[in-house]
C-alpha cells in the first residue's frame, strides 16, 4: 500500500493538498460511520477537502478505494516472482511471494484490517472484488505456468492461481476474526499447508523450513 511518506515524496517541489493514503483512511472512516452504501464520492471528496476530479484521478470509483493501491502491487507481485531464484519449488516460491504481498507496515495494520473487512462484508463490493480476485490468480498462475511450462491458461496453473486464493482467503477471514492474531503468520501456515497438500504442515513431520 501507498505511504503518506511515499506520496509526499512523489510530490516533491509542491504543497500537497493531501495524498492517497490520506483520502483512503478519511474514506474508511466514513464507510465505518456511514456505511459503504450510503457515503458518496462528494462526500469523501468533501471530507478530505479536494474535488471529485481530484478523487477520481486516483480511483476509477468508490469501489477502488478499498483496495488502495492494488494495480501497484500486483506489478510488485510480479517482479518478486521474477526475482525468485530458479531452483525454488514452485509453490515455495508462491508462499515467499505472498506473503511479500501481504508486508504491512505496523503503523498500517489497523487500516488494512478495516480494508479487508469491508472487502469481504460488503456485498455492494463481491462484484468488484471478482475482478480484483481474477487479476491476483492470473499473477500467481502465470508464475506457475513458466515454471511448469505449460500455458497459463493451462487447467494446472489455474487450478493453483484459485487454491492460492483460497486458502489466501481463509487466512484473511481468520485474522480478521482473531483479534491479535498475525496475518502474516497464517498466511505462512495456510500456504504451508498447501505445500504439503493441504495436510498439516508439521503434524507429520514435514516442514516449510
Amino acid at each position: 500500500m501507498s505511504t503518506v511518506a511515499d506520496e509526499g515524496a512523489r510530490r516533491a517541489g509542491r504543497r500537497p493538498v493531501t495524498s492517497r493514503a490520506e483520502i483512503e483512511h478519511i474514506a474508511l472512516d466514513l464507510f465505518t460511520e456511514r456505511g459503504f452504501d450510503t457515503t458518496t464520492v462528494d462526500d469523501i471528496a468533501h471530507a478530505a477537502g479536494i474535488g471529485r476530479r481530484t478523487f477520481f484521478r486516483y480511483y476509477a470509483s468508490k469501489n477502488d478505494v478499498p483496495w488502495g493501491a492494488f494495480d501497484e502491487q500486483l506489478h510488485r507481485m510480479r517482479a518478486t516472482f521474477a526475482a525468485l531464484p530458479p531452483d525454488i519449488p514452485v509453490m515455495a516460491g508462491i508462499r515467499a511471494a505472498v506473503l511479500d504481498f501481504n508486508e504491512v507496515a505496523p503503523a498500517e495494520q489497523p487500516w488494512h484490517r478495516r480494508r479487508l473487512r469491508l472487502i469481504l462484508g460488503t456485498p455492494a463490493l463481491q462484484a468488484h472484488s471478482t475482478l480484483r480476485y481474477a487479476a491476483w490468480r492470473q499473477v500467481v498462475a502465470d508464475y506457475a505456468a513458466e515454471r511448469l511450462g505449460q500455458p497459463s491458461d493451462a487447467l494446472i496453473p489455474q487450478t493453483i492461481g484459485h487454491a492460492s486464493l483460497g486458502v489466501a482467503l481463509a487466512a484473511y477471514e481468520r485474522w480478521l476474526a482473531a483479534e491479535g492474531s498475525d496475518l502474516r503468520a497464517l498466511l505462512d501456515e495456510v500456504f504451508c499447508s498447501l505445500e504439503h497438500g493441504l495436510i498439516g504442515a508439521g503434524t507429520d513431520g514435514d516442514s516449510c523450513r
